[in-house]
């Protein structure tokens, strides 16, 4: 879901919620980089990106991507996994961080969304169901198990050796597979699961 639509319909609510959205990208790349600093490895700290200086993180064309399709991407923090005390685990949390980082974003949003009940037609109530349901989306994106998406560097902490040299060993075409997926339709049905399974644990928290 990009916002290009909310532009030409609500340009004071596409304008309200760009900088938010830009941070939606950026606190999901600092949460990889604050979670990998908490287990053993600096690389990101010592290059200065356990920051929100949007100017450390902000990559062109994953910001127009965000914008028009409703999910994007930031410049991966650097992390080295060697250094990580438990590689495995580092993997799983590491990667995970950035996911769970939109989730808690999302499930704020629509946490203030039911709290302060603004009127369905409002500019709050836009800015925050958008703010909502495009860290869902990425988060859905970011869970497919595909190099270089989190997802598939979640799947190595599980994985034997030969599997994770099989999907580092894509990770340089993966982007183009990803598109060509997208393309087609086919990665559709996975990220509507994701979707729903993170809506449903939001609605578990927010009944």
């Amino acid at each position: 879901m990009g916002l290009i639509n909310l532009l030409f319909k609500d340009p004071l609510a596409f304008i309200l919620i760009a900088i938010p959205l830009l941070y939606s990208i950026i606190i999901h790349e600092l949460a990889h980089g604050w979670v990998a600093y908490k287990m053993g490895d600096s690389t990101a700290k010592w290059l200065g990106r356990l920051s929100l200086n949007p100017m450390r993180h902000l990559d062109p064309i994953g910001t127009v991507m965000l914008f028009v399709f409703g999910f994007g991407w930031a410049k991966p923090v650097p992390v080295n996994f060697e250094n990580l005390r438990d590689e495995r685990k580092g993997l799983i949390f590491v990667s995970a961080a950035g996911i769970v980082a939109n989730i808690i974003l999302a499930f704020i949003s629509l946490l203030l969304l039911r709290l302060i009940a603004p009127s369905p037609f409002g500019i709050a109530s836009t800015v925050l169901y958008y703010f909502a349901q495009i860290n869902i989306m990425l988060a859905s994106f970011n869970l497919i198990p595909v190099p270089p998406l989190d997802g598939s560097k979640i799947l190595m902490g599980f994985v034997s050796r030969r599997f994770q040299y099989t999907l580092a060993s894509i990770e340089p075409y993966g982007m183009f597979i990803i598109i060509g997926l997208l393309w087609l339709h086919i990665l559709d049905p996975l990220i509507a699961f994701f979707r729903w399974a993170i809506l449903s644990v939001i609605g578990v928290l927010i009944p």
